[in-house]
């Protein structure tokens, strides 16, 4: 059996569209993320959760390298 290696990397994750007149499980992924507001920013791991909540928003976020 392999083991994994585990890579934590992190990304810069920024919204940048508005939610209105989106789903509203959309808002809800945003909102997950740590993103309410036009213009705020997290740094967030990339793992599968996250990384499935960025692909289901990616049209509303700008991912940059952290």
């Amino acid at each position: 059996m392999k083991k994994e290696t585990i890579t934590n990397k992190t990304f810069k994750v920024t919204k940048i569209k508005s939610t209105i007149g989106r789903d509203k499980i959309q808002e809800k992924h945003l909102i997950s993320l740590g993103l309410k507001k036009i213009g705020a920013s997290r740094t967030i791991v990339i793992n599968k959760s996250t990384k499935g909540l960025l692909k289901k928003v990616n049209h509303l976020v700008k991912i940059e390298n952290s």
